[in-house]
């Protein structure tokens, strides 16, 4: 596990990154089965969100 701040904020970034280039792909499978779709786009916005509030976190350490 990433203990500092900024290697958890880049890694958070990459990750976020590849679940949009993963959910933008695969836009003829994911139309074809919902399940699936839904369970990517989800893990789409809580990783970008998670991506947000780590920002949010650095910038105010960065601050201090």
């Amino acid at each position: 596990m990433i203990k500092s701040v900024k290697g958890q904020f880049i890694f958070s970034i990459i990750t976020t990154f590849c679940f949009i280039l993963i959910v933008l792909s695969y836009v003829d499978f994911i139309e074809k089965a919902r399940f699936s779709g839904m369970v990517f786009f989800s893990t789409m916005i809580i990783s970008a969100y998670n991506t947000g509030t780590l920002a949010e976190k650095y910038i105010k350490l960065n601050k201090k």
